[in-house]
């Protein structure tokens, strides 16, 4: 059996992210640690633009945190898996480029909660994604109750919550928990396809927009349109937006500096 990690390959412009603790890809302090260290060194890393996460296997996206793990009812346990929880999933979210969930099979608890922490989610035919945590008398706690109420709205996440309903991906894109299912072992290409169009976009452009759609969670738009346009003007004191205007201009690819 092989040691639970976050095993993290690049492709050009693009990180590879796969979670790799068989059979079911549950959560350990230790890989939760390891994303956020990962999703941190690649914020330091400018020439990656975007991030693919997967799960290792065919079966398993990822089965949440291993409940062994809260077996005894240890509240100190409790409060630093919590705790490690958050910061891992809060890394991803706050992540400078773009990410890209491939749900390539069962994403449960905290397995959907990382892909709700993502900017973008594309799952297979035959995936199953639900939020199963009261059922054992706990509760999503890495940012599930809030993310899925903000993408599907409050009555879908409540079905899902306080309910217990597990979706199938067609129901998880009509109610707009992802944003395209693909066929079954097509979703990593999918995503990875995505994720090279972001190198088109200017990396700070992208960066200054990302921020600016997730400020909608905590700001509110009057506050919020001042700020897209301080940005914006912000813009021009880099050379991507120069080279970015020219190279349309001239009909040619721009050549981003990220800078």
């Amino acid at each position: 059996m092989s040691n639970p990690s976050i095993d993290l390959t690049i492709e050009g412009h693009v990180a590879i992210l796969t979670m790799s603790n068989p059979p079911a890809n549950t959560w350990t302090k230790d890989t939760l640690i390891a994303l956020k260290n990962t999703v941190n060194e690649l914020n330091d890393n400018k020439n990656i633009y975007a991030l693919v996460l997967t799960g290792e296997g065919e079966k398993f996206f990822s089965a949440g945190a291993d409940l062994n793990v809260f077996a005894d009812g240890d509240k100190g346990v409790a409060a630093t898996m919590s705790q490690v929880f958050g910061e891992a999933f809060e890394a991803l979210t706050a992540f400078r480029g773009v990410s890209i969930a491939a749900i390539n099979g069962y994403a449960m608890g905290g397995g959907l909660e990382v892909a709700l922490a993502c900017d973008i989610r594309i799952a297979e035919e035959q995936a199953q994604m639900a939020l199963p945590e009261a059922k054992v008398g706990l509760l999503p706690c890495a940012g599930g109750t809030q993310n899925l109420a903000w993408l599907v709205g409050e009555g879908w996440a409540k079905r899902m919550i306080l309910c217990g309903e597990r979706l199938k991906a067609d129901k998880a894109l009509q109610i707009g928990l992802v944003e395209e299912v693909v066929a079954q072992g097509e979703s990593f290409a999918a995503a990875l396809k995505l994720a090279n169009q972001v190198a088109e976009q200017s990396p700070v452009a992208v960066s200054a927009c990302k921020s600016l759609i997730q400020k909608g969670r905590t700001q509110p738009m009057a506050h919020a349109l001042p700020l897209e346009r301080e940005l914006f003007v912000g813009l021009f004191d880099t050379e991507d937006q120069r080279e970015g205007v020219n190279a349309f201009l001239e009909k040619r690819k721009a050549n981003w500096v990220n800078g």
